[in-house]
């Protein structure tokens, strides 16, 4: 044994590398809680500097933002059209009737269904995601795939149900091969949703993903800096600004299950805030 105290240096046998791994699974050790290994015999690092409020472990403030202009005040015919036929609306009925109607966004050629909302119109608490994919373009109704699933399992978490909640996307019709909506095909449905949030009036709103981040956030960060990240949001329509939280969508937490310890912080954060609102 090395007088040091260090650890031997030697490479381990594959053999034993094996039985050693074996021998953790049976343990019950099988899951990675990091990419990284750790050295516990590392000297400590120094801890970064903290702003008063995270030192005392109140959260940051919120930042005031509004939705990009370009897309707000969209001159193309179809966000003409799509702003004079959601401002006739004066119930969620009345607009989802509106949508069902809508011809103008090309993306409703080549769908199935026009995909509104589910959930509770009247909850607290509205969910915001991108576009129907293939399940929910067959059935007409948002989140209803495996991504729908682990969303209604997340929500269990913090005790919602889809009846506490309100469900819909910044797109209502399936883009041909689950493509990114163009911004011209966003655009066209911004007012809807923008009518959507003023009928419905939520406490809060969650953004599920990077591309209702980016429509609705005046911001070129991605998701993944902005998750966690509480925002006051302006919308159109509204006396005040909306308190509003991007989050990993679920579709993507199941291509990295990884980032669900930074998703179930989050929901956390969702399930405070709506406690301190309510």
């Amino acid at each position: 044994m090395p007088s040091s105290g260090a650890p031997a240096t030697s490479p381990i046998a594959p053999e034993q590398a094996l039985a050693l791994l074996q021998w953790q699974i049976e343990m019950g050790a099988d899951e990675a809680i990091g990419w990284t290994p750790v050295d516990h015999l590392a000297p400590p690092q120094r801890e970064p500097t903290q702003p008063p409020a995270a030192a005392a472990g109140r959260p940051p403030p919120a930042a005031a933002v509004a939705p990009p202009r370009a897309l707000v005040e969209s001159a193309a015919e179809p966000a003409q059209s799509a702003r004079t036929l959601a401002a006739r609306a004066e119930t969620i009925e009345a607009l989802a009737a509106a949508i069902a109607g809508f011809d103008a966004c090309p993306l409703k050629r080549t769908a199935t269904n026009t995909v509104f909302m589910d959930g509770n119109a009247a909850a607290p608490l509205m969910i915001v995601g991108e576009a129907p994919g293939a399940d929910e373009d067959r059935i007409g109704k948002p989140f209803v795939g495996r991504a729908g699933q682990l969303l209604d399992r997340m929500l269990a978490a913090i005790g919602l149900d889809r009846s506490g909640v309100q469900i819909t996307n910044v797109i209502y019709w399936r883009p041909p091969g689950n493509r990114k909506p163009t911004a011209q095909e966003v655009a066209a449905c911004l007012p809807f949703v923008f009518r959507h949030i003023v009928l419905s009036r939520p406490k809060v709103l969650v953004l599920a993903g990077g591309t209702a981040a980016s429509t609705l956030l005046d911001t070129a960060e991605g998701i993944t800096r902005l998750r966690g990240r509480w925002f006051d949001l302006a919308v159109p329509g509204l006396d005040a600004p909306l308190p509003t939280l991007p989050m990993f969508h679920p579709a993507f937490l199941l291509r990295s299950p990884e980032r669900k310890r930074e998703a179930w912080r989050d929901l956390l954060a969702l399930k405070a805030k709506l406690a301190e609102l309510s």
